[in-house]
């Protein structure tokens, strides 16, 4: 029986109908393909996407749900390292079908008390916590459950050269996360084909009750590289972006190595601070906090608090993305500019931008640092210091 019924949010004002209903929630995010359709050069659910790898969309709204307990991603078996970071509870090898990922992450909860599981393709990075309540809710009736939306185009079929209509009534366009009482999807694919168009296919052909709720445009699925577009724009909020500017400046004073976003670069001298000095990383917490209108890296972390002193600069980077997240926002891409004329920053530069990727979350190619000199003029022309200027564009999350 399948049915399409009207959306449920349960929000989290009404998390406790999850304990009457008494379900255990895990959640399946299948990113084993290749992704070859959809070019690039790497699997589309590592390509960046407003400043995220794909399958991190998914990752992290599964993780932030109060009905989710747990999280596994199933991952090619000749997979990078980039999966690693993306913020699942476990990782797991997938198989040579998507059936065969599915299983896969479904084996990794045997012993586990998990009573329901979602399963999403990594390939949708639109999902929302509306289209997961509604599932939830929907299985407190029915087996299984899945978001899909009414066809609105006239359908033909072409046949020995002649064009018949095809009524839409009654057909839908289903997405992913599909929902499952685990006992049944596993019994499902057990005894499924291994060419399934979806993981409803398999509880169907049991007889399961099935129910439809509403599905959503942004839920689009990312399969040629044209899709990156068009779903770039299904999910860039309507609010705009915001730009914030940081300048630093640290003297030299006796030491044998700098540290600079986040390396330490052997030099003839130190700079002297507070903090460790990182001029490129304060400059850069002050843009984050100049884009937030939230003061400056003083206001959050003054010198004269002696619980500073020495203190590694990715305490300050992590924490101005972290007032930026509760203010709604992420960064989505920084430039910074280290002003000197020594050491020699571009030996370095691609560790420094692997560091502040790692620190602020981002993907390395939204990451840029440079440098340049001031000819001989100034404190910095004359190697008294370091100055850093950086810009950074933060977005509300989606």
């Amino acid at each position: 029986m399948i049915g399409l019924v009207k959306a449920c949010a349960l929000g989290t004002q009404h998390l406790a109908a999850y304990a009457i209903i008494n379900m255990s929630i895990a959640a399946i995010i299948v990113a084993g393909g290749s992704g070859q359709r959809a070019g690039g050069g790497q699997p589309k659910q590592l390509r960046t996407l407003l400043g995220r790898p794909v399958a991190a969309w998914s990752v992290e709204t599964l993780a932030r749900h109060n009905g989710i307990s747990q999280t596994i991603l199933v991952v090619p078996e000749t997979h990078s390292a980039g999966f690693e970071t993306l913020g699942a509870d476990r990782i797991v090898t997938g198989g040579e079908t998507r059936t065969r990922s599915v299983l896969a992450g479904l084996a990794a909860l045997s012993g586990s008390d998990v009573s329901h599981v979602l399963i999403h393709d990594a390939a949708r990075p639109g999902l929302t916590a509306g289209v997961i309540d509604a599932l939830i809710a929907a299985l407190a009736e029915a087996d299984a459950a899945a978001p899909a939306l009414p066809l609105v185009d006239a359908l033909k079929r072409r046949s020995d050269g002649r064009l018949a209509t095809v009524p839409r009534e009654g057909l839908y366009r289903v997405q992913t996360p599909q929902a499952f009482r685990r006992e049944l999807i596993e019994r499902a694919l057990d005894a499924a084909r291994a060419d399934l168009v979806d993981d409803i296919e398999a509880v169907e052909a049991l007889g399961a009750s099935v129910v439809l709720v509403p599905g959503a445009a942004r839920l689009a699925k990312i399969t040629y590289p044209e899709d990156f577009a068009y779903v770039t724009q299904l999910l860039s909020p309507a609010t705009p972006p915001r730009i914030g500017k940081g300048f630093d400046v640290h003297a030299f004073g006796p030491g044998n190595q700098v540290r600079l976003c986040g390396i330490a670069i052997p030099h003839d001298k130190a700079l002297a601070g507070h903090s460790d000095a990182d001029v490129g990383w304060h400059a850069l917490t002050d843009a984050i906090l100049g884009a937030l209108a939230l003061g400056d890296i003083g206001d959050h972390f003054p010198p004269s608090d002696p619980k500073w002193k020495g203190a590694d600069s990715a305490l300050f980077l992590s924490e101005a993305c972290r007032l930026a997240a509760a203010q709604g926002y992420c960064l989505t891409s920084c430039d910074i500019t280290l002003i000197c004329e020594a050491p020699k920053i571009k030996p370095h530069r691609e560790a420094m931008r692997a560091r502040t990727a790692e620190i602020t979350g981002l993907a390395q190619d939204h990451v840029s640092v440079k440098a340049t000199t001031t000819e001989g003029l100034g404190f910095a022309g004359r190697g008294e210091g370091i100055a850093a200027e950086a810009v950074a564009v933060i977005a509300p999350r989606a």
